[in-house]
């Protein structure tokens, strides 16, 4: 008889814009502590460590949406069944692309960046995406964040101090590419991050958001659920009033960790 953890589908984080598969960390741990078998996906250019990642920063320059998922479900393929995917930012992006094609047995898109068919452009969603959009030359470029602009992206809803150690221990370089597909999306048919939102056969998705994100605010998860509503396929929604963009990294991470799990669990995964 297979043990508990082996029935249940593997879990595999996919990280965001400025961060390295080793924020999910925590949530890692957390998953394996409460039986399955958990991992994190590493984008196409990325290093073995954030540290890494910083000093090999070119690496990661030039990458698409398109690649960057297609990298991803290379790695999804190692698995014997379909994994759980969640992903933080743009990695809730790609969480939906990859869920929208099947090739996952449910997801959960924390804080997604927005996909085709989303609209709104809120002032703190373009102030947060300013510091790649502002020169089209970071098109090709890996872009780091400063301390400053990491705030207000990211940690705007937490303490100065909380903020200061998070910036210094999780924030990488990231490929602008990404950010210009996103702020385009609506101007290009076949935008690399549409997604199959009339998917009727996917697994089930949980889209959550932070009532404080400035990177994501609230309203662009509100239209992404709308954005499904085409599809018979299972799509909810969980907002954490007060949160911000870092809300899977920091001091508050546990709670949304626990959410998660109930959510899977009561889906029957």
């Amino acid at each position: 008889m297979p043990s508990e953890s082996s029935a249940r589908p593997p879990v595999v984080f996919v990280h965001g814009l400025w961060l390295h598969a080793e924020s999910w960390s925590n949530w890692v741990e957390y998953f394996r502590q409460n039986g399955y078998q958990a991992t994190a996906a590493s984008w196409p250019g990325d290093s073995e460590t954030t540290e890494a990642t910083r000093r090999n920063a070119g690496a990661l320059a030039g990458y698409g949406v398109g690649e960057i998922a297609d990298h991803i479900a290379k790695q999804l393929a190692a698995f014997d069944r379909r994994p759980i995917l969640i992903g933080h930012s743009f990695g809730g992006l790609l969480v939906q692309n990859l869920l929208g094609r099947n090739l996952a047995a449910a997801g959960i898109a924390i804080d997604p960046a927005p996909i085709k068919g989303v609209p709104e452009l809120p002032v703190n969603a373009l102030r947060s995406a300013l510091p790649v959009l502002g020169n089209p030359l970071n098109f090709k470029r890996a872009v780091a964040l400063t301390e400053h602009q990491f705030r207000f992206g990211f940690t705007n809803a937490l303490p100065e101090q909380e903020a200061k150690e998070l910036y210094a221990k999780y924030a990488v370089p990231g490929p602008g590419r990404v950010l210009f597909q996103a702020a385009t999306a609506t101007l290009n048919p076949n935008s690399a991050t549409k997604v199959n939102v009339t998917n009727a056969t996917r697994g089930p998705l949980l889209l959550v958001s932070g009532g404080k994100d400035h990177t994501v605010p609230p309203v662009l998860v509100r239209s992404t659920l709308r954005a499904y509503s085409k599809s018979p396929a299972i799509t909810e929604l969980k907002e954490f009033p007060g949160r911000g963009h870092s809300l899977t990294i920091d001091s508050g991470w546990k709670e949304l960790a626990e959410y998660s799990l109930s959510w899977l669990n009561a889906k029957g995964f």
